[in-house]
C-alpha cells in the first residue's frame, strides 16, 4: 500500500465529515457500547492509517469509512458490522494486532476482523489466492456479515479502481466476475451484482460498454415516455384496489443487455425489453399473493401477455429468496414489456437480500431460506480438501442462477443448479444414498445417472451398500456438494490402498538412518506430486517404483538432492511448476512485451480460444507444459485464469505496429437472397477491403443464411472496419467475431 505524508488538517476535517454523517445515521438504532465502539473504531483507523494513502493520493482513511457507509446504506447491516468494516483493514495493514482488536472491541467483532484479514505472507502455499478465497467463504458457516462486509470492501474498490494500474483491473473484474459477483446473486444483492458486472464489463470491455451506455442515454427520455403511456390505462382499475403502491421504469443493466446482445446475436435495436416495469404494492404479508395476482390480471385485461414468460417466484421463491411476479406484454407500438409485480416487503429482500431477510425474522419461511444452502456449504468444510483451489470450485457452483425444481418420491421438493444430473440428485437427498447409487428413474423410467433433470421431474434413487463411486462419476456431477463427496470417497480409497506403500517407505527411510518426517515432504516433491496420499497411491499401484535412497545426497539426516552423476541420468521433475517459460533463440518478431520484455525470447503461442489481433487487451498466462499463452481480456478461459491463477499471469502489452497478419473467424447473419450473397460479401473483403479470405463457408434455410468467413488482419482498427463495412451490406444482418473453443 502506498504511503506517503500524514493526514492534514484539511483532510482530517473532511474525513470527520464523512465519519459524523456516519455517525448520525447508525447511532439511531444502537446501543451505548455500539456509540462508544464507534467512536473508538474511528479512533483507532485515524491513528494507525495515519501515513497510508490509495493509489489516487487520497488518505486511506476514506476507504473504511466509505465500505462500513455501504455497508449500512445499501446493504442495511447494524453497528456491529459497521464497527467492523471501520476495522477490516487494519490487522493487515497496519500494526495493529488481532489481539488488540479483541481486547479493545470484544470475542464477536474481534472474529469478523479476522475473517476479513488475508492470510499473511509467511503462509507458505502455492496459491495463496485461493486460500484467501476459501478463508473468506468459509466464514459463512459462522457469521454471514464478513462475506457482506467483504462485499461492500469489494463494491467501493471496484468504484475508484481508476486510479489502479491496467494489469490490477483486469485481475481484480475476474475475481469479481468469478466469485463476488455470483456470490452477490446467492445473497440476493441484486444492485451490487448488477453494479459489479457493469464495472467488470467498462474494465474488460470498455468500448461495448459505452456504446450500449450512449444508446441508453439516448432513448432515456423515450423510455420515460413509454412508461407513462404503459401505466395510464391501468391506473384506474388499480385505485379500484385501495391499496399504495408505486411504479417504477428500470432500464436492463448494461451488462445483462451485452449478454443478450450476445447470446442471441442480435444488435442493440432489436431489443425490446430493454426495460422492466416494476408496481410494488405497500400491503401486509397475508395479502400479498392475492393482491399480486389481481394486479397481473389488472395488466393482461388490458395488454396481451405472452404465457411462455410468465415466472410465479411468489409461491416458489427462487433459491435465494427472491420473491416476484414476472411476465412480459406486449405494450404500445407492439413492444414487449416486462412486467414485475412485489410487495415491498419482496422489494426490500430483492434489493438487499441476506441481510433483509433478518428484518422479517418473524415471519413466516423468511428465516429458514437460507439454512439448507449454508449446510451445503458446512458440508463442503467438512470434506477438509487439501486443495483451497478444488475447494473455492466446488464452492463456486453453490452460486447457481438458474435452477430446476424436482421432487422426492413423497413429493418433497428440491432445488439443484440448472444442468444438475439425476446423480447431483441423489447427494442432494444424502451422502450415502449418493455413494450407493446403482439405479435412478426419472418419472418412473431408468435413466442414466447422468441424466440432466428438468423441471417438475420426480426422482428416485436405488441403492446397494456394495456400491462404491468412482472416478467417472465427478464428469455426471454437477454440483460441489456431490463432486466433493465423490473426490472425499476416492481420497479415502487412495488413503487405504497406499497406507501399505507408506509403511514400506517409513521402513526403508528407517533402515537408511532417514527421518520420516524430516524427507518425506522431500520426496514428495521430487518425485513429482502435489501431497503424500498421492505418492503412496503411486507406489501402491505400481504408478512408479520405491525410489532408490542411495542416489540421493544426505546432509544432517536429510535428503537435500539427487547426486551429479544421477542428474545427468535425467529424473522426472515436479509436474505443474510454472516457473518462467524457457528462452528460445528465436529472432524478435511479435511486437508483444511480457513484463517488460520482447516475448520472442520465450516459448510463446496465441491462445486459440480467442485468437488475439494487435490492439486487444491482452496477458499472458504460464502454462505447466506448454510455454506462455497470450489472452485476451475478454476471453471466456479469461475469468477462470485471472481469478484462480494470478501467480502465472505476467502483463502483456502490444508494442508499435507491424507487418503481421492474425487470423479472425467473423460469424455472418442476414436474408438469403442466393449466390448473390457469397459475391457481395467476397467482393467487399477482397477488392473493397483488401482483405484475404482464409475460409468461407454458408449455409441457408427458409431465407435466412449463417456464414462463418476466416480472414487476416493487421489490428484491431482494420478488424472493426471490415465488421462495419460487411454490416452496410444489402440483406446482412449482423456480423460477430467468433471465440472459439480452446
Amino acid at each position: 500500500m502506498p504511503k506517503g505524508k500524514a493526514i492534514t488538517e484539511k483532510e482530517l476535517l473532511e474525513i470527520g465529515k464523512e465519519y459524523k454523517s456516519l455517525f448520525a445515521k447508525v447511532k439511531q438504532k444502537s446501543t451505548d457500547l455500539d456509540k462508544e465502539n464507534l467512536q473508538k473504531a474511528y479512533d483507532l483507523i485515524i491513528s494507525a492509517h495515519k501515513y497510508q494513502r490509495r493509489k489516487s493520493g487520497e488518505p486511506y482513511v476514506f476507504h473504511p469509512i466509505e465500505v462500513a457507509r455501504i455497508c449500512h446504506d445499501e446493504i442495511g447491516l447494524g453497528a456491529t458490522s459497521v464497527i467492523a468494516a471501520l476495522l477490516h483493514d487494519v490487522v493487515e495493514d497496519t500494526e495493529v494486532t488481532q489481539q488488540e482488536i479483541n481486547e479493545m472491541f470484544g470475542e464477536k467483532i474481534s472474529l469478523i476482523v479476522d475473517g476479513l484479514t488475508k492470510l499473511d505472507g509467511t503462509y507458505n502455499v502455492e496459491n495463496k489466492q485461493a486460500e484467501n478465497f476459501k478463508k473468506v467463504l468459509s466464514s459463512l458457516v459462522f457469521d454471514v456479515r464478513v462475506i457482506l462486509i467483504k462485499m461492500a470492501d469489494r463494491l467501493h474498490n471496484l468504484r475508484t479502481i481508476g486510479a489502479m494500474p491496467r494489469n490490477k483491473q483486469i485481475r481484480i473484474a475476474a475475481e469479481t466476475s468469478y466469485i463476488y459477483a455470483p456470490l452477490a446473486h446467492r445473497l440476493g444483492l441484486y444492485n451490487i451484482r448488477i453494479e459489479f458486472n457493469d464495472i467488470c464489463m467498462k474494465i474488460n470491455d470498455p468500448e461495448a460498454y459505452n456504446e450500449i451506455a450512449r444508446k441508453l442515454q439516448t432513448t432515456e427520455s423515450d423510455r420515460s415516455e413509454y412508461i407513462k403511456n404503459f401505466i395510464d390505462p391501468l391506473k384506474d382499475k388499480l385505485n379500484e384496489l385501495e391499496i399504495d403502491y408505486r411504479v417504477i421504469g428500470r432500464p436492463k443493466a448494461i451488462s445483462s443487455i451485452a449478454n443478450k446482445i450476445e447470446k442471441k446475436q442480435i444488435p442493440f435495436e432489436q431489443i425490446y425489453d430493454l426495460f422492466a416495469v416494476r408496481i410494488i404494492a405497500d400491503i401486509e404479508k397475508e395479502r400479498e399473493k392475492s393482491i399480486s395476482w389481481q394486479i397481473y390480471s389488472i395488466i393482461t385485461d388490458v395488454y396481451k401477455p405472452i404465457p411462455e414468460r410468465l415466472k410465479d417466484w411468489i409461491t416458489t421463491p427462487k433459491s435465494n429468496g427472491y420473491e416476484s411476479l414476472h411476465t412480459t406484454v406486449i405494450g404500445p407500438k407492439g413492444r414487449y414489456v416486462e412486467v414485475q409485480v412485489r410487495s415491498e416487503r419482496m422489494d426490500d429482500i430483492a434489493e438487499r437480500g441476506f441481510a433483509a431477510h433478518w428484518k422479517y425474522k418473524g415471519v413466516k419461511d423468511n428465516n429458514n431460506v437460507y439454512d439448507k444452502w449454508l449446510d451445503n456449504i458446512r458440508g463442503l468444510l467438512d470434506n477438509q480438501h487439501s486443495d483451497a483451489l478444488e475447494f473455492v470450485n466446488d464452492f463456486k457452483t453453490n452460486l447457481f442462477i438458474k435452477e430446476v425444481y424436482v421432487f422426492t418420491p413423497n413429493g418433497d421438493m428440491r432445488m439443484l443448479p440448472e444442468g444438475a444430473t439425476a446423480l447431483d440428485f441423489a447427494f442432494e437427498i444424502h451422502s450415502d444414498v449418493g455413494y450407493h447409487a446403482t439405479a435412478i428413474k426419472v418419472n418412473n423410467k431408468l435413466v442414466p445417472m447422468g441424466h440432466k433433470l428438468k423441471n417438475g421431474d420426480q426422482v428416485s434413487v436405488v441403492t446397494n451398500k456394495s456400491q462404491k463411486p468412482s472416478e467417472h462419476w465427478l464428469k455426471l456431477t454437477v454440483t460441489g456438494k456431490a463432486r466433493s463427496k465423490i473426490r472425499s470417497a476416492m481420497k479415502e480409497e487412495k488413503r487405504e490402498k497406499g497406507e501399505f506403500a507408506k509403511e514400506a517407505l517409513m521402513r526403508k527411510l528407517k533402515n537408511n538412518k532417514l527421518s520420516f518426517e524430516d524427507n518425506i515432504d522431500f520426496l514428495v516433491k521430487q518425485m513429482g506430486y502435489s501431497n503424500r496420499p498421492d505418492l503412496y497411491f503411486a507406489l501402491a499401484t505400481d504408478a512408479i517404483k520405491m525410489p532408490d535412497l542411495k542416489t540421493f545426497e544426505v546432509e544432517n539426516g536429510k535428503l537435500i538432492g539427487l547426486k551429479e552423476k544421477e542428474i545427468d541420468k535425467g529424473h522426472q521433475a515436479p509436474i505443474d511448476s510454472p516457473s518462467k517459460p524457457r528462452k528460445t533463440k528465436k529472432p524478435l518478431k511479435t511486437n508483444i512485451l511480457v513484463d517488460g520484455e520482447p516475448i520472442d525470447q520465450y516459448d510463446h503461442s496465441l491462445a486459440r480460444c480467442c485468437t488475439p489481433v494487435q490492439g486487444d487487451d491482452i496477458f499472458g498466462y504460464l502454462t505447466a507444459g506448454n510455454g506462455l499463452k497470450i489472452h485476451t481480456v475478454n476471453c471466456k478461459n479469461a475469468t477462470h485464469l485471472l481469478a484462480n491463477f494470478s501467480y502465472r499471469v505476467l502483463k502483456a502489452e502490444w508494442l508499435g505496429v507491424t507487418g503481421t497478419n492474425f487470423a479472425v473467424d467473423l460469424r455472418i447473419e442476414g436474408v438469403d437472397s442466393g449466390p448473390g450473397v457469397i459475391q457481395n460479401i467476397s467482393n467487399e473483403l477482397s477488392n473493397n477491403l483488401g482483405v484475404n479470405i482464409r475460409s468461407f463457408s454458408i449455409e441457408g434455410t427458409e431465407g435466412y443464411f449463417v456464414g462463418k468467413v476466416g480472414i487476416f488482419v493487421l489490428n484491431k482498427d482494420q478488424l472493426y472496419m471490415v465488421i462495419n463495412a460487411i454490416k452496410k451490406l444489402d440483406g446482412i444482418a449482423n456480423v460477430t467475431r467468433i471465440k472459439k473453443d480452446e
